[in-house]
């Protein structure tokens, strides 16, 4: 097409120009850090959850370092209009995970609120969900999580501001007996995926597991 000519697709991390469907350069792509946890198995991600709330299993894709490929690739998805990044990084998730006799029940991605997705142009995870849903045939539900308050992101909050942050999030509908996978692009401080967690939880006979883009280190 006529635009690859005079707007070729380019490498996030050198600039190299690539294939179309591409994200990164055969270099680049070697110098990305996967995290290259077991998703059934005890890992740092995992460890941290279980310091604030109960967890069945928790997933990492990529090492969030300063500096580093997975940064940009996160950056240009959430701040770049780059919503299709969360298709690749769904079909990388897919060579690496697999969940086996642990498969849960439903995907649920983190709330942007309406305000915010409005501003955004879109929620960053949906891509990124939906995609998983189709690869591994399992339900998503984005609306199972409702934020209720507009706020600041996580990572710009001071500890003391994000532990007064209570009641940003309900859950619209009861669910009982579900294993619910919680999805969200970076792990830091784990405030929000806890809030959310003990939602479902509350909700009924739940089970919850964690599937990140990237961990804070």
């Amino acid at each position: 097409m006529i635009l690859d000519v005079f707007f070729p697709n380019r490498c996030i991390s050198c600039s190299r120009i690539i294939d179309g469907d591409l994200l990164v350069c055969n270099v680049c792509f070697g110098q990305i850090r996967f995290s290259h946890f077991d998703y059934s198995d005890e890992n740092i991600l995992k460890e941290r959850c279980k310091l604030l709330f109960p967890v069945e299993n928790a997933y990492a894709l990529l090492r969030f370092e300063k500096e580093s490929i997975s940064r940009k690739i996160i950056h240009h998805l959430k701040y770049q209009s780059r919503e299709k990044i969360g298709k690749t990084l769904a079909e990388w998730t897919n060579e690496r995970v697999i969940f086996e006799d642990r498969k849960p029940d439903m995907l649920v991605s983190v709330p942007l609120h309406p305000k915010k997705q409005r501003k955004r142009g879109y929620n960053q995870l949906h891509v990124y969900t939906e995609t998983l849903s189709e690869l591994y045939s399992i339900p998503f539900k984005h609306g199972l999580i409702k934020r209720n308050h507009y706020s600041k992101a996580q990572a710009l909050k001071d500890k003391k501001h994000r532990l007064e942050n209570q009641n940003i999030f309900s859950i619209t509908e009861s669910i009982n007996n579900q294993h619910v996978l919680l999805i969200d692009d970076v792990f830091t401080t784990g405030n929000t995926l806890s809030m959310i967690a003990w939602e479902v939880l509350k909700s009924g006979n739940n089970k919850v597991s964690i599937l990140v883009m990237a961990m804070d280190e």
